[in-house]
């Protein structure tokens, strides 16, 4: 550990760590920024997926740039349109009319009942995503504000992608206030001085503002496009969180050490030495667990990966070489009031020592309950829905989600985003009857044509997203592929296809949702056989890591679990995002572990010269205040995710959070001792524990098994 220690020999030394990490700072802020690629579809999928190649096959129709937004109009009361109403209506399109692709909008189509209007306007999407936003903006300022009695709203594909961005405005800047808000409680009320919470919160704050402009660059330097608010908000609680995690581990030595050392700089050498071990091997597991993500079908889930893997190691650097030299600058007084001296009794871990004490008088007991109250609360995931429709993303419900409500009490639900089938000019008309066949289509119409390609647009009777629309996509790709010489040109990187191919959003949902479901089968036991991995080389054992590692499953469905009744019960969410459980697991599995890696070390460490059990209860004492601050600090920052109106980040930050509490309060508390006590030195199995003390008996094979 010598190359963390050169930064802490003295005063010149610190002076120029911290010099050298604002020199790397101003050269990062520095880089120019590379452009971000273009997405390699709307929903990230390869061309594997059928709903990527219709995306790339429609390229070859007429008019393919534009993208058709819904304008709703019905009246507050629910009642059918008047006269006046339909001129009102009338007046809207004549004005939408220079805002649409082609100059002009279609007729507006009046429900059967006459309680809804519906004009189509195609705006452009030259430019992409943000040029759509542009486009909707446009529109919406067009519109103006209805007459009274009237209520008009913009719904469609493009609105639903204008709100959504709307979402991430300004997402960064809020979740760095709340997230940097929240932090500063916490450690103010750990440290208990008003000035030492300064120094951690400052750095993590830096390192943090240099992990975003670090993934500016990097992400699309892979060739992988970077989406604005999710990602880097994902990134920027993990940096907050992990970053802060560490710094409160090297504090707590720093401060213990101490109080056996008079020379602060050699107390921070001791410190250094002792938190590298835990802090690399956290890290390293973070870093693996969620490069694993590299592996998913989804791009975003691609650019998470690389994101999250590069805040995690400037985090890393951040606890390792700039957090000690800012805390030798300041000596002891940064610690005032409660200043440690040579000597001096510890303060902390009283109540984690008593506690200790009470799990080895009656380890199998408490083992037992700690397993049946995971369990029992693991029972909570039993009957969980998956799935979010369209409408149901949102947990503030935004303009495009209540225009397509409105359009679904008097039109077909799927008339906001029709199903694109692809085929070939001469096979429209089979595919058309093949189509209307199908349960659960309302309609079926020719669309754009050209020379090679023919696309047919289908609205669905249920709602974008929702079981039956699945279920409706599934049953329409059986039909529409076994009509002859519907098959359209094979796209590049993908098979030649058997028949005519099912795209737009509605099918990319149901393609995204199939693509979890694979990421789930891979990545899950991969992640599980790396923080197994990493576990083993740290202990140097196989049982101790085989039990974190259960520990670390059953913390995570118990969590699921809870979140689950909270989410149906408490929150009303109909039901659990797709791409929730892939996130939470990755997260919850790599830093739910952190938490036993730093009580394993340390009890490692102290079983040298007390033996297992003694060393246990050891590193329970003087780990438990440090590891309780760490864990309720993580958890709450990943509750910050709550703060952005959209329910997939809601549920990964509160199933993330009470797992996170999980680990700190119950596993790493109560149940990994608990095991510890149990088996003794066996716990180590195969490892042996060595003892420092001369008097010890060393690797007595009784106590080894």
């Amino acid at each position: 550990m010598s190359l963390f220690t050169r930064v802490v020999r003295g005063r010149l030394s610190a002076w120029l760590t911290l010099a050298a990490a604002l020199i790397v700072g101003v050269v990062v802020f520095a880089l120019p920024k590379p452009d971000n690629p273009a997405p390699i579809s709307d929903t990230g999928l390869s061309e594997k997926w059928q709903s990527t190649q219709v995306e790339r096959l429609q390229d070859q129709l007429p008019s393919t740039e534009a993208q058709t937004a819904l304008v709703v109009v019905s009246r507050t009361d629910g009642s059918p349109l008047n006269d006046a109403d339909r001129g009102t209506l009338e007046s809207i399109s004549n004005r939408l009319s220079p805002i649409a692709v082609g100059g002009r909008v279609s007729p507006p189509q009046v429900s059967p009942d006459g309680s809804v209007a519906l004009v189509a306007v195609p705006l452009s999407t030259e430019g992409g995503p943000g040029a759509v936003v542009d486009e909707v903006e446009k529109l919406r300022e067009a519109i103006g504000e209805p007459p009274g009695g009237l209520t008009v709203e913009v719904t469609g594909g493009p609105a639903f992608t204008a709100d959504l961005g709307k979402v991430f405005e300004g997402a960064d800047t809020t979740l760095l206030l709340v997230t940097a808000a929240v932090v500063a409680v916490l450690l103010l009320v750990t440290y208990r001085s008003p000035f030492l919470w300064l120094v951690p919160l400052l750095v993590v704050g830096a390192t943090e503002q240099i992990t975003l402009r670090v993934v500016e660059s990097l992400v699309p330097a892979f060739g992988i496009y970077l989406p604005s608010g999710q990602v880097t908000g994902i990134a920027s609680v993990l940096v907050f969180g992990a970053a802060t995690n560490y710094a409160l581990l090297l504090i707590a030595r720093y401060r213990e050490e101490l109080r056996r050392e008079e020379d602060r700089f050699a107390a921070m050498r001791a410190a250094l030495r002792r938190t590298a071990e835990p802090i690399l091997a956290s890290g390293s597991t973070v870093v693996l667990g969620v490069l694993t993500l590299l592996l998913s079908e989804q791009e975003t889930n691609r650019a998470l990966a690389l994101a999250c893997a590069t805040g995690v190691i400037l985090a890393m650097a951040c606890a390792l070489f700039v957090l000690p030299a800012a805390l030798l600058l300041f000596g002891r007084g940064l610690f005032w009031p409660f200043v440690p001296r040579v000597g001096s009794a510890a303060r902390e871990g009283r109540v984690w020592g008593r506690l200790g004490e009470l799990v080895v008088r009656r380890p199998l007991p408490v083992a037992a309950l700690a397993v049946l109250l995971l369990g029992g609360l693991a029972l909570g995931g039993l009957g969980i829905r998956t799935g979010l429709s369209e409408t149901e993303q949102f947990s503030e419900k935004p303009e495009a989600v209540a225009g397509a409500e409105t359009l679904a009490r008097a039109f077909p639900a799927g008339s906001t985003q029709p199903v694109a089938v692809i085929t070939t000019p001469q096979a429209v008309q089979a595919v058309l009857a093949a189509a209307g066949n199908v349960d659960g289509v309302a309609s079926a119409r020719p669309g754009p044509a050209g020379d090679r390609v023919a696309q047919i647009d289908v609205v669905l009777t249920a709602e974008p997203g929702s079981d039956d629309s699945d279920r409706t996509v599934k049953a329409l790709r059986d039909a529409v592929s076994a009509v002859p010489e519907s098959a359209p040109p094979a796209v590049d990187g993908a098979d030649a296809p058997d028949g005519a191919l099912v795209g737009g959003s509605v099918a990319a949902t149901y393609d995204s949702n199939d693509a979890n479901t694979k990421d789930l089968q891979l990545i899950l036991p991969l992640i599980l056989l790396l923080v197994a991995s990493v576990l083993v080389l740290l202990l140097r054992g196989l049982l101790a890591p085989v039990l974190l590692v259960l520990t670390v499953i059953a913390s995570f469905f118990a969590s699921l679990g809870a979140a689950w009744l909270l989410f149906d019960h408490v929150l009303d969410f109909p039901a659990l995002d797709s791409g929730v459980l892939l996130l939470a697991f990755v997260f919850l599995v790599a830093l739910g572990v952190d938490y036993n890696i730093f009580l394993v070390t340390r009890a490692r460490e102290d079983a040298r010269r007390t033996g297992t059990r003694d060393g246990m209860l050891s590193a329970l004492r003087v780990t438990g205040g440090v590891i309780t601050s760490a864990g309720i600090l993580l958890a709450a920052v990943f509750a910050v995710l709550g703060v952005l109106p959209l329910i997939t980040l809601t549920q990964i930050g509160i199933i993330v959070c009470i797992g996170v509490l999980l680990d700190t309060l119950l596993v790493r508390t109560v149940l990994v001792p608990a095991l510890a006590f149990l088996l003794g030195d066996r716990f180590w199995w195969p490892g042996r524990i060595r003892r420092d003390d001369a008097t010890a008996v060393a690797d007595a094979p009784a106590a080894q098994g």
